[in-house]
């Protein structure tokens, strides 16, 4: 909420049009005991959670800015389906299996945004004209990646259940199995064990460069719109209208076009 605020009242202050999202505040949100009730610009109820991020971070071979590859998922059922991550209303309160598979699909969601978000900035700021705005872009998205470690090792807290109602499984990562292919070894332990949150050292610039530990991916091409993209394909805004999309469309495009001065 902090950066939302600052940013548009940085915008006010350059003589521009702060960006204003309340029109498509239009979706239902929970109807569940103790929810606000008001109306969202997300949808949480659908979502289908990428975490491939678990797998790219530790693989100290991959990077997708140098070697672009498919990584692994942690929860393979999160991406293979629509879960919600909120209880939708109070029938979702019960049994404790589904209650606690929602928080797990909300402890997995957060970092999912989070190191996306992270990236972003880091891929904005190589087109910043401004050393202004690229001074807003450095000091933001280190916390980006504050919020992804932080809740990375949230996400690592999560238990293994298989929820009752619709099936949705969180494997035990530890137990130095691949919950995608069911092989085992010293490598796989490492690859998916639950304590291990800093970035490994990857290939960085180049393959022919010593290994770094770095944020992955950076690639400044297309990042805004890859970001809408990624977004809209976890569900996110399942609902929302036709004039939403052409909105945040417009945004993406005009960040994506932004050239760095001399």
């Amino acid at each position: 909420m902090s950066h939302q605020n600052f940013l548009n009242a940085y915008l006010v202050s350059k003589g521009a049009e702060p960006v204003d999202m309340e029109p498509f505040r239009t979706l239902q949100g929970s109807i569940a005991r103790g929810s606000s009730g008001k109306l969202r610009l997300t949808n949480l109820m659908q979502l289908t959670v990428d975490t491939s991020w678990w797998t790219r971070y530790r693989s100290s071979t991959n990077n997708p800015d140098v070697n672009p590859t498919t990584f692994e998922q942690a929860i393979p059922d999160l991406h293979n389906g629509q879960f919600t991550a909120i209880p939708r209303n109070n029938s979702d309160l019960f049994p404790h299996e589904h209650i606690q598979a929602i928080a797990n699909t909300a402890a997995f969601h957060i970092p999912t945004v989070e190191q996306g978000g992270g990236s972003l900035r880091m891929a904005l700021a190589q087109r910043a004209t401004s050393v202004e705005v690229l001074r807003l872009l450095i000091s933001m998205g280190p916390i980006e990646s504050m919020h992804f470690q932080t809740m990375s090792a949230t996400a690592g807290n999560a238990p293994p259940l298989t929820d009752p109602i619709n099936g949705l499984t969180f494997p035990d990562l530890n137990r130095g199995l691949d919950p995608n292919n069911g092989s085992t070894g010293a490598a796989v332990s490492q690859m998916f064990q639950t304590n291990l949150i800093m970035p490994e050292p990857c290939p960085f610039i180049s393959p022919s460069l010593p290994a770094c530990s770095v944020i992955r991916p950076t690639n400044t091409t297309g990042a805004a719109t890859g970001a809408l993209k990624f977004l809209t394909a976890m569900g996110l805004f399942i609902g929302q209208s036709p004039a939403f999309f052409s909105f945040l469309t417009e945004l993406a495009a005009a960040a994506d076009a932004a050239q760095r001065g001399i």
